[in-house]
């Protein structure tokens, strides 16, 4: 599977009011390997970045100046995505800006970034798996031992790459220890086998300890204690023997 983490910086927080992308960056990853393909703009948005935004980012309205704009890197953005997953930490934020700018197109083909790829929000994810707790990207890095030491401001590709990791070690699991098998030579189907091998060997090396002479006559006198205090008798003489061993002894090898 092609995955594109991505993620965007913006001159504030509300797309429907005419906050604009000013930075965008994707890391591509293919069956859970990075491909070395990256995709990474700043861009002019032809309006002012709101102070509380560039204390996240650090961009100022300055450093944009001769950046391209959105229209001119939409054609290469819509194809670094055509076909993957996009996976972004928070989607719906990250989707409707880029909804948004598409939308600022005249004539453009696509009115949605979902008509050419499939949409994964690993917020939500967090959410399911570790509710009650914060699921921001910095929380999750630090509770997944991600290392984010050098990370003094977001940044779109720097954020991107943190999500893929984030996402890697999310989702590891069975899928990871197939992966990294698969990568030595050895497949899912031979791990499932050697699995089973394994468990029957663990069987066969079994030690069932049996209740000594002492310890069944206390049994027994305990039981007969227990009749005393019941008109029915003890539950335990009604059972048959099947149902109290359950394990039969094992034979010599």
């Amino acid at each position: 599977m092609r995955q594109a983490f991505i993620d965007t910086e913006t001159t504030g927080l509300h797309a429907s009011s005419g906050d604009r992308i000013i930075e965008i960056g994707a890391i591509e990853l293919v069956g859970r390997e990075r491909t070395g393909r990256e995709l990474h703009h700043y861009l002019q948005p032809d309006r002012p970045i709101d102070e509380g935004a560039t204390k996240v980012h650090g961009i100022t309205d300055e450093q944009l100046v001769g950046c391209p704009r959105f229209v001119d890197i939409a054609d290469e953005l819509v194809e670094f995505l055509r076909g993957a997953e996009l996976v972004a930490h928070n989607a719906p934020f990250d989707v409707g800006f880029l909804d948004a700018e598409l939308a600022r197109l005249d004539g453009y083909p696509l009115s949605s970034i979902e008509e050419v790829c499939k949409v994964r929000d690993t917020l939500r994810d967090a959410r399911r798996k570790h509710p009650g707790t914060a699921n921001s990207l910095d929380a999750l890095c630090l509770r997944y031992n991600i290392d984010i030491s050098h990370r003094e401001l977001h940044g779109a590709l720097k954020d991107a790459s943190l999500l893929a990791d984030l996402y890697l070690a999310m989702t590891g699991g069975q899928m990871g220890l197939f992966v990294a098998q698969a990568t030595t030579g050895r497949t899912a189907e031979a791990t499932i086998h050697q699995a089973g091998d394994n468990a029957r060997d663990a069987r066969r090396a079994l030690v069932v300890q049996l209740a000594s002479q002492a310890e069944i006559e206390a049994h027994e006198s305990f039981l007969t204690e227990l009749d005393g205090h019941s008109s029915s008798g003890s539950i335990w003489r009604r059972l048959t023997a099947s149902q109290l061993t359950g394990i039969q002894q094992p034979q010599g090898e």
